[in-house]
């Protein structure tokens, strides 16, 4: 392992086009280009140098930790982490010709956000929390509330949110439009200073060297501020008449649909497989959103929504979060059915967590035990009840495969089939929950009208919930 060079490379959009450069430059990780579900592979001609694949937003955390060497990854989040976490263990070492991206402050035409700034307290939206921030700052925006989401931000204006900062290319078919440039830059190979100070790179460095440049490095920008106001007061938002409901997309999507379609329910541009931001309610008085399913507890707990179909596990992420948090579930809509649990390696001569943690522990005591999941409170009170002892969690935004057993010992994870899993040479040793979809809402419900909106609703989708376990 201490002989290995660790390059971190990206999935994504990148892919593709990244895959193709490395084969031109002789740097070829065989099935990286090829979309292979795997996340570890070899390169072709360079037996020291091992790739994993990972999300863009986790490269530069996993080159400043020291657990790779060189890493190629998208210039805002490397600026994301550094913003916040200012440090000299990532060397930037060439911004490559991949495309350059823009990180904007969206919001619906005719924003002013001068006026917007100078009236209220400004509602961001963004996966970009740091960045942001800095912006904002230097904008001299008098009062703001961030809301971080795991995704298309895009989403969230103009209900739930007055901006939204995003890459520019996700404003397509959006209804907004960019008002200001967060971050300009293109994708960059990384190094960690130590390992470029100390190991010989050679191997894997010589040919990346190579890859095309992009001759505009990029980075925060710094904007002209807006004239000095005094901080807007704060104020209750008008009570909301309409009764708003939250669908997902992505892979809960086609579950979702069906649940809606047992219960009688069908909202007109929300399909199995497609959907439009908006989809139109044939309800009086109802109003669709799609938004991403691990948001949607928190946008519940803000008010925002009367109900939301989520998964249980973002719900029981939510609230191992914020325990104090007023949003329920109110109907298992018993769909999208996977397991949740303790993920290790394959060949791990164990049958339990208890012997799984006696063996990592065989020559040391105190080791500590690395847990990795995208649900960092669930990771968390998995190693207290489990009795991990020393342990740390380490947050990471995907590619979960990936993280085992090299860079940590456990993955908390869901699997529906097992495939990734086996594809990885990773089993589910431990379950800890069996999550299917859900109705979640507030803990006290609506008054009036939304309220018996939101009781018939349910109603329904429970009916149907049960009849599928009969059927």
């Amino acid at each position: 392992m201490s002989g290995e060079i660790r390059v971190a490379l990206p999935r994504g959009e990148l892919r593709d086009a990244l895959a193709e450069q490395l084969r031109d430059v002789g740097f070829v990780p065989a099935g990286y280009g090829e979309g292979s579900r795997a996340y570890r592979f070899e390169v072709t001609g360079h037996p020291a140098v091992v790739v994993r694949v990972f999300s863009d937003r986790d490269i530069p955390i996993q080159v400043a930790l020291g657990q790779y060497d060189l890493g190629i990854t998208r210039s805002a989040w490397v600026d994301e982490l550094l913003v916040r976490h200012a440090q000299d263990s990532i060397v930037p070492l060439r911004p490559l010709d991949l495309g350059r991206e823009r990180l904007v402050v969206a919001a619906p035409a005719g924003t002013d956000l001068a006026a917007l700034a100078a009236s209220r307290v400004v509602r961001v939206a963004t996966e970009y929390p740091h960045l942001t921030s800095r912006f904002l700052n230097r904008l001299r925006v008098p009062s703001y509330r961030l809301y971080e989401v795991w995704g298309q931000a895009q989403a969230w204006p103009p209900e739930d949110a007055d901006v939204a900062v995003v890459p520019e290319q996700t404003l397509a078919g959006e209804d907004l439009v960019a008002l200001a440039t967060v971050h300009e830059g293109s994708p960059w190979l990384i190094a960690n200073r130590a390992s470029l100070a100390t190991r010989d790179l050679a191997s894997a460095l010589d040919a990346l060297l190579r890859l095309p440049m992009q001759p505009a490095p990029g980075g925060p920008v710094d904007p002209p501020p807006l004239p000095r106001t005094r901080a807007p007061r704060l104020t209750a938002l008008d009570e909301r008449q309409n009764f708003r409901i939250a669908v997902p997309d992505g892979h809960a999507q086609r579950h979702t649909f069906a649940s809606l379609a047992d219960a009688g329910i069908a909202f007109e541009g929300y399909e199995e497989r497609a959907a439009i931001r908006r989809p139109r309610s044939s309800l009086p008085g109802v109003e669709v959103k799609v938004i991403r399913p691990q948001d949607m507890p928190m946008a519940v707990a803000l008010g925002a929504y009367d109900l939301a179909l989520t998964g249980r596990d973002w719900l029981a992420a939510h609230l191992s979060a914020f325990p104090g948090s007023p949003v329920v579930e109110l109907a298992d809509l018993r769909r999208s059915r996977y397991s949740l649990g303790a993920v290790v390696p394959e060949d791990l001569p164990a049958d339990t967590i208890e012997e799984a943690i006696a063996y990592w522990r065989r020559e040391d005591a105190n080791r500590p035990i690395r847990v990795a999941s995208e649900y960092v409170a669930l990771a968390d009170d998995y190693a207290r009840e489990r009795r991990l002892g020393r342990y740390q969690v380490i947050p990471i935004a995907g590619a979960s495969e990936g993280f085992v057993p090299d860079d940590a010992e456990i993955l908390i994870e869901g699997s529906e089939t097992g495939t990734t899993l086996r594809a990885n040479r990773l089993r589910m040793i431990d379950i800890t929950m069996e999550s299917t979809n859900c109705a979640i809402g507030a803990l006290e419900r609506p008054a009036g009208l939304r309220g018996e909106l939101r009781d018939q609703l349910v109603e329904r989708l429970r009916a149907a919930a049960a009849a599928l376990v009969v059927a």
